[in-house]
């Protein structure tokens, strides 16, 4: 019954930026810790951000930091992720995730959305 819908992807250039969403339906929202994985051709899936449940805490890797901004509205089921000033590097698709604790490992996620494509071009 759990699912997760991302959107807000596309193509930009370099130093613009974008917004995702991911609405999710299943479980009471609120309840779980949520996160935003991306992966890039050849690469392995890699955290980018996460956020508890009450939108309290907020972590990112190092690359986004100070760019990227994770977000929640528990009351509309959703999280989102501001990407500003966004860079060819960021290409990949975007996930979004929610699980039971707060990591950084893909792996302990236990439920995924079907990605949307992130683009920066030069």
């Amino acid at each position: 019954q759990v699912q997760l819908v991302e959107s807000g992807g596309g193509l930009v250039q370099a130093g613009g930026s974008l917004r995702l969403s991911c609405a999710a339906s299943g479980g009471t929202f609120s309840g779980y810790v949520m996160g935003w994985f991306r992966q890039a051709p050849g690469k392995e899936r890699e955290f980018v951000a996460g956020i508890s449940r009450d939108g309290g805490l907020q972590r990112y890797t190092d690359s986004v930091q100070g760019r990227f901004t994770i977000s929640r509205i528990n009351a509309k089921n959703t999280v989102y992720l501001q990407m500003n000033s966004l860079e060819v590097e960021d290409t990949a698709v975007y996930f979004c995730a929610r699980g039971v604790d707060f990591t950084y490992t893909p792996s302990e996620y236990r439920d995924w959305g079907q990605g949307t494509q992130v683009t920066v071009s030069s």
